[in-house]
């Protein structure tokens, strides 16, 4: 249980905070909830059951009976944001807010490049096909303990079949005339936002 606030105080989900934080401060926090979180969900062996001890060297529990090391990990997920002509192809989750749109997105598989990942994941979600691969930017995601990794991409051929249970909705929306975007603490929002922003230029 956690201790009581002090006065004046209070606990906050961190999720709540998401829009209210700053980006460092709110990255802090991201970082230590995925330690605290690790560290409790570490204090047993995975592999013989035996309580596991912290190393001092190194960020670590390690099991004193078959020496097994567990590190805390991250999943790393990719996001595209597909173009074409005067348009971004985004969508929305069944768990999205109201009328909010954002970027594609999905984990990354064993055995898969980013660019690999990206590929599939936009094809399962919408069934495009997509070219030109260009890395954006990155952020740690604590819910869970992910790596957002963003991209850019062009749409090569494919219409629009949104997967069920995924998908809510999908659709091109010209650059002048964008729905409700995620919040702009977002790495999603500041690459449509980039995206946008330069596709607006050219035109």
């Amino acid at each position: 249980d956690a201790p009581a606030p002090t006065a004046g105080m209070g606990w906050e989900a961190l999720r709540a905070l998401f829009s209210v934080l700053d980006d460092a401060h709110f990255a802090l926090a991201g970082r230590a909830m995925q330690l605290l979180d690790w560290d409790r969900s570490h204090r047993y062996c995975g592999r013989c059951g035996t309580p596991t001890e912290a190393k001092t060297e190194e960020r670590a529990r390690v099991c004193p009976a078959c020496k097994l090391s567990a590190y805390p990990r991250l999943a790393p997920a990719v996001m595209a944001l597909v173009r074409r002509e005067g348009e971004i192809l985004i969508a929305r989750s069944p768990h999205f807010p109201p009328g909010m749109y954002s970027a594609l997105a999905g984990f990354v598989e064993p055995g898969e490049t980013l660019e690999q990942c990206l590929a599939r994941e936009v094809e399962e979600e919408v069934g495009v096909r997509v070219s030109r691969i260009r890395y954006f930017a990155s952020q740690p995601w604590p819910f869970p303990n992910s790596l957002m990794i963003a991209f850019v991409c062009d749409w090569i051929s494919g219409e629009i079949r949104p997967q069920a249970g995924e998908i809510e909705a999908a659709n091109w929306f010209k650059v002048l005339q964008l729905p409700k975007l995620p919040s702009r603490i977002s790495i999603a929002r500041r690459l449509i936002d980039a995206v946008v922003g330069e596709m607006r230029g050219a035109a």
